[in-house]
């Protein structure tokens, strides 16, 4: 998806189409309740959208976060390929998240989802 900025505060139109202000939500917390509270939010955005084919996710994972929980024995896998596979599949996300690992502190993720209107 472009990403115009808007202007004035307003959404700009590209094709006919406005380009919304995105969405940002971030979660902490253990990883695999993490991944689940990101799924239901997506779901829920997916209600307020109304359209998947205009949606793009990022998901930004700070790695500072992440290591105390690997640390402590969380594990990755096999949750985060679940969780990939149910985005791409059940709620037919035209292409999976973009993934940023973060080098700073902060949450644990961050999700950001960019839509048309």
């Amino acid at each position: 998806m472009k990403r115009v900025p808007p202007v004035n505060g307003r959404p700009r139109a590209i094709g006919g189409e406005r380009v919304e202000a995105p969405l940002v939500w971030t979660f902490d917390g253990p990883f695999a309740t993490c991944l689940q509270d990101m799924e239901d939010t997506f779901r829920r955005a997916i209600v307020q959208v109304g359209d998947v084919s205009k949606i793009v996710m990022q998901i930004d994972l700070s790695l500072p976060a992440l290591k105390p929980r690997l640390d402590a024995g969380e594990a990755i896998q096999p949750a985060w390929g679940h969780f990939i596979d149910r985005l791409t599949q059940r709620y037919g996300l035209p292409a999976p998240p973009r993934v940023r690992h973060l080098k700073v502190a902060g949450p644990l993720a961050t999700m950001v989802i960019a839509y048309r209107s």
